[in-house]
């Protein structure tokens, strides 16, 4: 079995046989509304992390990280901005040490940028340092009103994706959690249903579906 990496979700990290595969890039697939936020922040307390954002501040995360109800590290935060997005990523990924953390938050700004060879040649770069180093990649993925058109070139690469299911029923929130890809090993065939509040746990009021 590869060396495993914990996400730092202790009840995922049992079901995952100890966490992700190192050298594994993760696509999170979530909807804006809703706190998906809070798998990247606990990801934080694992090991070193290299926190790039592509929409809000260094300062704005920094903020989010120390208010955070959930056990958070501290990361390495920067700020990807300018008219070259995929360039001013790239040179900060290419520096990440062994056996850390990436989030890349969101991952749709890179993947609409022109021409999408160029976000190819990303991922295949990323790839290759992500799986050299032994690290864990986690690429936080807006399903939202509109969905990059790489949305599919993104998944192909991803070696896991987690889909996270966020619905109203009622007077209730309901968070679902579905690993429908898992390269480096068995993935739960069941539907994880989740309780996010103040940290990522698994709901036990209800059957998994």
């Amino acid at each position: 079995m590869a060396d495993r990496l914990r996400t730092g979700i202790d009840v995922l990290d049992r079901k995952l046989d100890g966490g992700m595969p190192a050298g594994s890039i993760v696509a999170l697939n979530a909807s804006p509304a809703s706190q998906a936020e809070l798998f990247l922040y606990e990801l934080t307390a694992t090991r070193g992390t290299l926190y790039l954002s592509l929409d809000r501040s260094e300062q704005a995360i920094r903020d989010s990280l120390e208010h955070s109800p959930t056990e958070t590290g501290e990361p390495t935060v920067r700020h990807v901005s300018g008219e070259a997005p995929l360039d001013n990523a790239s040179k900060l990924v290419s520096a990440l040490p062994e056996t850390s953390n990436l989030i890349i938050d969101p991952l749709d700004v890179l993947e609409e940028q022109e021409p999408p060879s160029r976000f190819r040649s990303f991922m295949n770069d990323l790839q290759n340092h992500i799986f050299n180093t032994g690290s864990l990649a986690v690429l936080h993925c807006l399903n939202g009103r509109s969905v990059p058109p790489l949305r599919d070139t993104t998944e192909h690469f991803a070696d896991v994706i987690f889909q996270m299911d966020t619905k109203i029923k009622g007077d209730e929130v309901e968070n679902q959690l579905a690993i429908p890809k898992f390269r480096g090993g068995r993935a739960p065939k069941n539907v994880i249903k989740l309780n996010l509040v103040e940290e990522v746990s698994i709901d036990t009021s209800r059957d998994i579906a």
